[in-house]
């Protein structure tokens, strides 16, 4: 057995309950919105619902699946994520496999990449950014959502960086064989980049996923909010009618429950995808680190 020392186990041993401090304080929120979304009206009044649900029914989530806005929200936000996701996969993609080139084979290649990053340093700001948008004839339109972030530049040089750690001689074979830049993409540069493509998917996922802000600046008209942004203004504007709680059922249902489930029903698809993506996830922290 390898000596371990007493520095080395103090540190483990506390690396260990801070690990475990981290992910209660993760865990936890969660764990009460789910125990408050199956809880009676009572109980959500009284607010005396911790982390197990009290009087317990579901009546918030049949209440929330009844409800259109909420239903409509929802697809808006599975088609943004989705066309977002996609989209933007393929741009970063594409731009890093034409970076990654050393410069004998891509003449000006240091010019093009300063160019990007000097976007990820500065920007036009909101208000021009809404101008150009409006002019683009894009408002109230799901590619106001998805095309002015299409091109995530952090995302592109992790890419990048991973890419060039593909052997050279593999292009070459493929070079060889007859095989242009888009065949070589294709059917060698992606398939050995799983992991970095799955965790930058994650990451482009959850971004627009989570993103609610540009949806209240670009729809004008609620109908067109995506579920983010639809769950900002539940809560900000705390609507009882947003919520699907209407003064007819308010005996029934606690605007606290249904928000809960909502916000519960929100949160569930990122949780669902995550387990798939956790193994190539684990690989794609260190894109590019590893020279191969």
């Amino acid at each position: 057995m390898r000596y371990r020392s007493t520095g080395y186990n103090v540190f483990s041993i506390s690396n260990t309950i801070l690990l475990s401090l981290l992910s209660a304080l993760c865990v936890l929120p969660l764990l009460h919105v789910f125990a408050l979304s199956f809880s009676s009206r009572a109980a959500a009044t009284a607010n005396i619902v911790n982390f197990w649900p009290i009087g317990f029914t579901t009546d918030a989530y049949v209440k929330t699946l009844g409800n259109t806005m909420f239903l409509q929200a929802l697809w808006h936000g599975v088609e943004r994520t989705v066309l977002g996701t996609l989209l933007s996969m393929a741009v970063i993609t594409m731009a890093a496999y034409s970076l990654s080139k050393s410069v004998h084979k891509f003449p000006g290649r240091q010019i093009y990449i300063w160019i990007f990053v000097f976007t990820m340093l500065f920007s036009g700001g909101l208000i021009p950014s809404y101008i150009l948008v409006s002019k683009l004839h894009l408002m109230d339109t799901l590619w106001a959502l998805v095309l002015p972030t299409a091109v995530s530049v952090w995302n592109m040089i992790l890419m990048l960086n991973f890419f060039r750690t593909i052997p050279q001689e593999l292009e070459e074979a493929a070079h060889i064989d007859g095989a242009g830049h888009l065949r070589i993409l294709w059917s060698v540069y992606l398939p050995v980049s799983m992991p970095s493509i799955a965790t930058l998917s994650l990451f482009t996922m959850v971004f627009h996923w989570n993103s609610w802000f540009d949806g209240m600046i670009y729809m004008s008209n609620p109908s067109g909010y995506p579920l983010a942004t639809y769950l900002h203004s539940m809560i900000v504007s705390d609507n009882l009618s947003r919520a699907g709680v209407t003064l007819e059922s308010i005996d029934n249902f606690s605007n606290r429950t249904v928000k809960s489930a909502q916000i519960f029903i929100g949160a569930l698809p990122i949780l669902l995808v995550y387990p798939f993506l956790q193994k190539y996830f684990v690989k794609g922290i260190v894109l590019g680190s590893v020279k191969s």
